[in-house]
């Protein structure tokens, strides 16, 4: 076998509050993230496929998660839904603002473990998701990797 890891980078800006934070990230404030979405498997041999030497095109790859990640989260307010910021989120929306309402704390980790879901679903069957940096901050990140979570 001959398999290699490409990873794609995509920036976009989000803000978030943490309810029931001890700390600053309990108010609405912002981020500019920073996701490196890596992928394994084997490049195309098909000498006649236009695709060939390429595991995943990275104008494919770059689609799938602008599509699914990058443009319903850029410049969105995310907030979790199971708490008292669901009737913010609702103003919010009443207001044409993008709001996305999650069911969950919507930390770095978490994200991370909900961008994979998403990405594992949509990624041809040949590519395999296998790791997810994303930058909350310059200097602060979270990552997943598919080795760690298998069952």
């Amino acid at each position: 076998m001959k398999k290699v890891r490409v990873t794609k980078i995509f920036n976009f800006e989000t803000s978030h509050a943490l309810f029931g934070y001890d700390g600053k990230c309990k108010n609405i404030h912002g981020h500019s993230y920073k996701l490196f979405v890596t992928v394994l498997g084997e490049p195309v041999q098909e000498q006649t496929d236009s695709k060939n030497g390429m595991l995943i095109d990275f104008g494919e790859l770059k689609k799938i998660v602008k599509e699914l990640i990058v443009d319903p989260f850029d410049h969105a307010i995310i907030l979790n839904q199971n708490s008292p910021h669901a009737a913010l989120g609702e103003k919010l929306k009443q207001e044409n603002h993008d709001v996305i309402m999650l069911d969950y704390q919507p930390t770095c980790e978490n994200m991370l473990i909900h961008f994979a879901e998403i990405l594992k679903k949509a990624l041809p069957d040949e590519v395999e998701l296998v790791k997810l940096k994303l930058f909350e901050t310059e200097n602060s990140y979270g990552e997943w990797l598919a080795s760690d979570n298998i069952k």
